[in-house]
Parts: C-alpha cells; structure tokens; sequence
C-alpha cells in the first residue's frame, strides 16, 4: 500500500480507535510508532507489555494474558500462539500479528537494528485552485499573508533504540515564509532528545514530550481517541513519558522531564515551558488579560499572527506511580502558570469556566487485574473548584465474551489545561454518563461489537443552553477471512438535545435529534498484487419539528502492490450526497506516509484521490497524492477566506524520504 507496507491497513485500525476525527486532525504520533513497530516488531517472548500499550488497540486485560501465557507455558515458539489466548479473537490477532515476533529476525529482512539510522522527510502539498483569502490585496481586510504551499521536513536519528532524536519543521498554507511576520522561516520548530535506561532513569526527554497518566482526566498529551469499534479501548492506559513526534502545535510539553524506577516506585517529575497562541489585551486597569486561547496552530492572517505566541505557560509537576503485581496506584499534581489573567466568556456554557492565572491539579487513579477482570479509575480536583471521577472494568465472561463497564462524573468547575478524559464531549467539565459495550466471538470468524453510552450535561454546552441529555448505541458484527479479507456491518444510533431554534417556544428550549447510520463494508485480497475494499453508508437525521433529512456514500478503493517491481499504488473513487451538515460523513483516507486523516464527504459529490509510491533504492522513496473534491452543483466552494470560485477543490503532496 502507498503508506504503508503489505502487512497491515491502517485505516481499519484508525477507524476502530475513533470513528470521528477532524478532518487536520495529525495521525502521524501514531503512525510512526506502528510504522517503528512494523519495522522492529515486538519480540513476545521479552516485553513486559509497554511496547503493546503503545499499539493502543489491545486491552490490559488481554497484555495481562498475554504475559501469564509465556509465564506458564513457557516461551513463544511461533506468533499465530497468540490464538490460543482467550480473548484474542481473529480480528484482534490480524491486527497484532504484524507488530510482532518471537525471536530474532534474519539480517536479509532489514529488521536488525543498525547501530545508528537516520531517517529523513521532505513533504511539500498544496491546493490547485486559489481561495479568497489570496486574492484580496487591500491590506485593510482580512486575507492570508503567505502563499498556498505547505512545507514540512522530518528528521530521526536512532542509536540502538536507547537514544532517539526528533525533529519537525512547518509551514501550513497561508503562512508568511522566511518573510513579513515569520522572518525565521517555518511557522513551526519541534525538537525533542530521548535517552533510555541511563541507570535508573528509563526515560529522559529533553525538549518536546508528552505525558500520559491515569485515565486522562489531569494529564493527556498528544491523541486521545474515544469511542469505536474497539469496543475494551475506552480504558485508557496511560504510559507516563514520551516523545512528542506530531505536528500539531498544541496540547504538548516543552522542557524536561523523565521517569526514575526506585525498585516498585516510578518517579516523573517535569517542567515545560512554552508559547501559546492567544488574543491577550490589556484591561483599564493596564493588566494583561487573555480573553480566548486559539487551539488551531494557524497563523495565516494579521488576526492570527497577532495571537501567535502571544501568553506563555509554565507548567511543572510530579507524578509517582507504585506497582506491586498486578496492582498500580498513583498521584500525579501539577501547576500550570500564565503570564496573563485568562477571562472566563460571557457565553452561557462558559459561565463555569476557568479564569485565573495559577491553575492547580491533583489526581489518584489504579488499576488491578484479578483473574479475568480488570479494574481501572481515577479522580481529580482543580484546586479552584470541583472535581473529575471515572471508574470502569474489563470483564471476561467467557473466553469469547469480554465486557466493559464506564461510569463517569466530570463536575461543571472542573478545570485542566491538559485533562483529556473518555466521554460524548472533549472538555471533560460538565458530564455524567455511563458507558457500557461487549465483545462477542460467535464463531472463529464472526466477531459481534456493541456498546450503549447514556450521558447527561447538568449545564448548559455548546448548542444547548440548559442541561441536556443523550446516547449512543452502536453495533458491529464483522466476518473475517484471515489474511484474505472482511465484512463489516455496522449501526449506530446518537440521540442528543440542541436548542429549539424555530418559531415558537418548546418548554425546555430544547429538541430532541436522532441520527442513524449504517454502514456495509467489504475488503478482500484477490491475489498477492490486488486488493479491493468497498463501502456502502447511509444516515437518517430527524429532529423535532424539523424535516428529516438523508445523507449516503459509496466508494471503491483498489491497492495495488506486485510482488516484484518499485511502484505501488493505491486509489478511491466516491459518490456522496447529504441533504444537510448534520448528515456529513467521515472516511479514513490513504495518504503519503505519516500523513493519513479523516476525509469528510458533505453536500453532493465525488471524491477521487490516488496515492503513488516509488522506490528509487533500497535507502530513497518518493510518494505522491493528487486529490479532487467535484461538485457538480455548486458554483462556488466553502466559506470565507476559503470561499473556491468553481465546483473542484484539489491538491497535491509530493514527499521524499532517504533512510541511512
């Protein structure tokens, strides 16, 4: 495949992680640590299970057996063991089976670590057609201060996988380049330096880094994912210190940190200290005041450029984690500091909050697994106000029934800068709910996934101005042909309440709306050069007093890779048609390597994409990705500065890498 090897997709993985994600939403924190995997993969006979916890789509329940098996039976002699666990169905072992191995590889198939490697990325992309925003040159208005080019440059070096340096370099469209605003040349400068096992220090990171602990409710750098086909996901697992690889520019620490092992004890203190963008002013009494924190990493007009960097946050903590067996408890506090007052909205979702200059977090999370369950949970409290409670289990019924239970409280003061938590929004404030799923293995290969989510706001959110409530349900029966191929049948269900925005008054101020989407999808390998995979999806979105309205997609993709030759290959040609923004769609798209995201398929259409991958030699590959969007009914595309005069929107990514 274009963006990856013959091994694995990686977009039935993303999509069973999350099943919405924006559609700039960076993919590449995790794909380059599958892509790291698939080059090194995990030897079975010498983890202790961190190096799974990083794949993030297998449960600790299931690493916990996985690591009793070898305990007792002794060593792996062979990877297809992993179906003799209970618990590792046939999806989840195709899935697996490529990151892993149980002994070392020979030197002819490249997987044997060199002493030192390098690794390194030129990536250029860029719109054909000229939005709005470059067109206007009165320098009054509102307009993009750069050119439509995007430039991004990755570098890696490796030595012996104990010492990894990291560096990212870009520029998004509209961005002044080496020039007016942005005279030092890319919008963004990342580096990070990660040394392992000095001691008993096992990981020190100098630079960027991200940090992951508990269940997410105090401290959650880079990707989260929510809710998916992967049904036991929602426990989270956090793995304390990382580098921080992607290319978004928030949510990220930059400074120091690493974890000392203290015999049970895990020790990570920390400091960051970083630029934010924000709109800060100066009130009457001359204090700085910042009224909103921009989150999009964009700095394409005067506006933006004007928020760029403009507050500092210095954060610093500690987080100590105790282990005995299976039982980990630990404590995380920090302190985060502005060099500004940050000023609550006047909206009225935003009543409850955070405003202030010092925010201050403490939070106790565990977990334990006792036979064939496993126990997870976390509270937290802002010092300024309320707190955050989540607690869960893994609970395998059967050898081929598995179930989760999630319940969670997120107070309306709850505060934290970096708190990611499970549930229906992304704030972890203001929710109650309880989330329950199963998995089901009915045969060798028929697998069925469910979950029931039943949430509640106490306070008013985004598009409902008084409390609310809703659910989601969501079923997935998939029928696999190992190594050949699937089907996938998929519903799903989400009911929520918004504001009654028609004639009239409801007694609430609320409507209640429903959307139903169902899904069939079919891939099969027809021989060892071709794939195929179709998609058929439709939803149904109804809403008191309101038309119901539809929405539907098909597309076709085809991959190509001959077992002998240097080109590869991947295309999709799609047919779309929403009645309204409410029925959009989301779809995983193939792209360049580390480049992947969620497409999204809106009013009436066709997508054509086709990816290209050249290996010039065994050290140097060139891909490239021509991408059009055609609707055959519109004169104009989009909005605003990125208002497209004509029915076609396209662009293209051309990217290099050289490996020594």
């Amino acid at each position: 495949m274009a963006q990856t090897n013959e091994k694995i997709n990686l977009e039935e993985l993303f999509e069973s992680l999350s099943e919405e994600l924006p559609e700039d939403t960076d993919l590449s924190e995790l794909s380059e640590k599958w892509q790291y995997y698939l080059k090194h993969p995990i030897d079975l006979n010498k983890t202790d299970g961190m190096e799974l916890i990083e794949l993030q789509f297998i449960d600790p329940l299931l690493i916990q057996r996985l690591i009793e098996h070898r305990q007792v039976s002794g060593n792996f002699i062979n990877t297809l063991e992993i179906q003799s666990i209970a618990g590792f169905n046939t999806r989840l072992v195709s899935l697996l089976l490529p990151f892993v191995k149980v002994r070392e590889a020979s030197p002819l198939t490249g997987n044997k670590f060199k002493d030192v490697s390098h690794e390194f990325i030129l990536r250029y992309g860029r719109p054909l057609e000229q939005t709005k925003g470059y067109q206007i040159t009165d320098t009054t208005r509102s307009r993009y201060l750069g050119d439509p080019n995007r430039f991004a440059i990755r570098y890696r070096a490796n030595l012996k996988d104990k010492i990894r340096l990291a560096i990212n370099m870009e520029k998004d469209a509209g961005e002044p380049f080496f020039r007016d605003k942005q005279k030092l040349g890319f919008d963004f400068y990342g580096i990070s330096l990660i040394v392992k096992s000095i001691g008993p220090i096992r990981n020190l990171v100098v630079g960027d880094y991200a940090l992951q602990f508990g269940q997410g409710l105090s401290m959650w750098n880079g990707l989260s994912f929510g809710k998916g086909g992967l049904v036991q996901n929602t426990a989270r697992q956090g793995i304390g210190v990382k580098q921080y690889t992607s290319l978004n520019e928030v949510n990220f620490m930059r400074g120091i940190t690493g974890t000392l092992q203290l015999q049970r004890f895990e020790v990570t203190p920390y400091f960051s200290y970083r630029s934010i963008d924000a709109n800060v002013v100066d009130d009457s009494a001359g204090t700085r005041v910042i009224k909103t924190i921009a989150q999009s990493g964009l700095h394409r007009t005067a506006t933006e450029q004007r928020y760029r960097n403009a507050a500092h946050q210095m954060t610093y903590g500690l987080n100590v984690l105790w282990r005995y067996n299976r039982f980990k408890i630990g404590i995380h506090v920090n302190q985060s500091q502005l060099d500004a007052i940050r000023l609550r909205g006047a909206a009225k979702r935003q009543q409850y909050d955070f405003e202030g200059d010092v925010l201050q977090n403490i939070s106790l999370y565990t977990n334990y697994t006792f036979r064939n369950a496993h126990l997870f949970g976390e509270y937290a409290n802002s010092l300024d106000g309320g707190s955050a409670i989540l607690l869960g289990s893994i609970v395998s019924l059967h050898p081929r029934l598995s179930t989760v239970v999630l319940v969670r409280n997120y107070r309306k003061n709850y505060h934290t800068f970096y708190g990611q938590g499970f549930g229906e929004s992304g704030n972890t404030a203001n929710e109650e709910g309880m989330y329950a799923g199963l998995t089901y293995q009915l045969a060798r290969k028929l697998v069925w996934s469910s979950y029931m989510d039943i949430f509640r706001f106490p306070e008013a959110k985004y598009q409902a101005d008084t409390g609310s409530v809703g659910a989601d349900f969501f079923s997935q029966l998939s029928y696999i042909w190992y190594k050949k191929g699937q089907l996938i049948l998929r519903y799903r269900n989400r009911l929520k309440q918004t504001n009654y925005i028609g004639q009239g008054q409801t007694e609430s101020g609320l409507v209640n709306s429903s959307k139903q989407q169902l899904r069939i999808e079919f891939q099969y390998k027809l021989n060892t050069t071709w794939t195929i995979r179709s998609r058929a999806e439709a939803n149904l979105f109804q809403r008191e007093y309101e038309d119901n309205s539809l929405g539907y997609l098909f597309y076709q993709d085809v991959f190509w890779k001959p077992d002998i030759g240097k080109i590869q290959l991947n295309a999709r040609i799609a047919y779309f048609r929403t009645d309204t923004y409410d029925n959009r769609i989301y779809a995983y798209e193939n792209d360049v390597l580390y480049a992947s995201g969620f497409g999204m398929y809106h009013t009436k259409g066709w997508r054509a994409y086709v990816n290209l991958r050249y290996k010039i030699n065994p050290n140097l590959d060139i891909w490239a990705k021509y991408g059009v969007y055609y609707y055959p009914d519109k004169d104009t595309i989009g909005s605003g500065l990125e208002e497209i005069s004509g029915n076609r929107k396209s662009e293209i990514k051309l990217q290099l890498r050289w490996q020594l």
